[in-house]
């Protein structure tokens, strides 16, 4: 099939996340004379991906650390760790990134700082038992948050204007000649759609699929997982990838390496609000499809990114084979601080949604249900009453000291339940990204099914993540500069 092009450029670069705005940034450094244009799907005042809406934290390592690095990050992914050379690179770039995080964020007003910036904790050591200690320095960030690493970035990109930028602009296809190389993207924009010529190179830098319900079935198996990021992370890059016959891996690790947490899914809102990570008070519990508590709910999972141990090995946390469930809590616990975290996730920090401070104006809103008898509970919940009844008493009965939580959830993280009233809202299982795509070796290009390089064609970021298992805290922004800044380079020199 013969394709007409509309425009000719050097590089194309699909996506404006952190790894889209460094790899272009690095494209146009390694050749301030190519002709670069970055194409990003959402509107401008929507632009910035997952990377936009995180916690920020970075993972920090030192040269000295560069064998435990590798280590831990081969147990990490067992069993299916990156290809030696994939992860040797990513290791000796990881333990060499801080000076330049620090140049960059300081070029455009940025304040570097080693710690995580919203929590007391200097760092997430989230795999002690595989090397966590001996291979995370701290985690660090950039001020002022939210959002600090990425607008350093973003930032950074406004400042070559000779890169031009393409908002409301969705890739749709990328164009392979009659070798398989790609030679150019399609773009559709106001209806219509653009075919763009690439001289060197396109970078997919788009993000993964955790807002397509669909694929979340086809390739993960669960059913209503929403996004906690960005609503416009629909697969887009995982299409394209098929059809330019690129390999695929990382489709299924647990929960996409990130973890899915408790989070809200409110009408309106395409994506979900992410519990408060910490919460303020005690006097709450969870119930699931079986109408009883099913985990510890007092026990800090952010530190493990919501994996829990079974059977020798970590894993998924079992919200999303537990469904549905609700959060059952009474007005102490209401009063004491809002039920979501508000400093990273999409609603808060990209729609601005000022959840209420004591959570009464979700009340109203009925997100948040009142019940003032057992009975008007278990309706709101769709549940048997004695089955309310039971998980109830059971919770109180724990709460009060008078045996022992089988979950093993420590006394000091329940208090006894002070309702009636009772208060509920139902809990869905919060994905943070994908990290499924296209197979990448160590230069940031896609392999095809043959493990031999798609001319034409690189990823970086959350689509086709080298993570294929477990995660640490920090380590997909830092993966996104590194990949970002290998497939700028590599593109630009092409």
């Amino acid at each position: 099939m013969t394709v007409q092009f509309d425009e000719e450029i050097d590089v194309a670069v699909i996506g404006m996340g952190l790894a889209g705005c460094v790899a272009a940034c690095e494209a146009y450094d390694t050749d301030p004379t190519a002709q670069i244009s970055v194409f990003e799907k959402a509107p401008e005042h929507h632009a910035g991906g997952n990377s936009r809406v995180s916690g920020q934290a970075l993972w920090i390592a030192r040269p000295d650390q560069l064998e435990a690095v590798k280590a831990y990050q081969k147990r990490l992914n067992h069993p299916n760790p990156p290809p030696d050379k994939v992860l040797d690179t990513w290791a000796e770039a990881l333990v060499n990134l801080e000076p330049w995080i620090k140049e960059k964020a300081a070029e455009v007003g940025g304040r570097y700082i080693e710690e995580m910036g919203y929590s007391d904790l200097k760092t997430i050591v989230e795999f002690p038992e595989l090397g966590a200690e001996e291979a995370v320095a701290f985690n660090g960030t950039i001020q002022p948050n939210p959002s600090g690493v990425w607008r350093t970035f973003y930032d950074q990109l406004l400042r070559r204007t000779d890169i031009n930028l393409h908002y409301d602009s969705a890739a749709t296809e990328l164009i392979n000649d009659e070798h398989g190389a790609v030679i150019g993207v399609s773009i559709q924009k106001n209806g219509g759609t653009r075919n763009y010529r690439t001289r060197r190179g396109v970078v997919l830098a788009c993000g993964g699929f955790e807002a397509n319900p669909r694929l979340n079935k086809d390739y993960w198996g669960a059913e209503d997982i929403v996004p906690l990021g960005t609503p416009y992370n629909s697969g887009d890059g995982i299409r394209m990838l098929q059809k330019a016959g690129a390999r695929l891996w990382h489709m299924r690790s647990q929960t996409q390496s990130g973890g899915n947490w408790p989070a809200f899914k409110i009408p309106g809102y395409q994506s979900a609000f992410l519990r408060n990570v910490v919460m303020p008070d005690n006097g709450w519990f969870e119930i699931g499809g079986d109408n009883k508590r099913f985990y510890d709910e007092g026990y800090h999972h952010r530190l493990r990114h919501f994996h829990v141990e079974e059977y020798g090995r970590w894993a998924d946390a079992p919200h999303w084979r537990a469904q549905p469930i609700h959060m059952i809590m009474d007005r102490v616990t209401l009063d004491a601080g809002p039920l979501i975290t508000r400093l990273m996730s999409w609603n808060p920090v990209v729609e601005g949604y000022g959840w209420s401070r004591d959570n009464q104006t979700e009340v109203e809103r009925g997100w948040i249900k009142k019940a003032d008898t057992l009975e008007e509970l278990a309706r709101q919940t769709n549940r048997p009453i004695n089955k309310v009844e039971t998980a109830i008493g059971d919770y109180q009965s724990i709460a009060h000291g008078e045996r022992a939580c089988p979950f093993g959830r420590k006394l000091e993280t329940m208090r006894p339940l002070a309702g009636p009233p009772y208060y509920s809202i139902e809990v869905v299982p919060g994905i943070i990204c994908s990290t499924g795509g296209g197979a990448r070796d160590h230069k940031a290009r896609v392999l095809d099914w043959d493990d031999r390089p798609i001319p034409g064609l690189y990823e970086a970021g959350e689509l086709g993540s080298t993570f294929g298992n477990l995660y640490q805290n920090g380590a997909f922004l830092t993966e996104a500069m590194i990949f970002g800044r290998i497939a700028g380079r590599e593109v630009a020199g092409q």
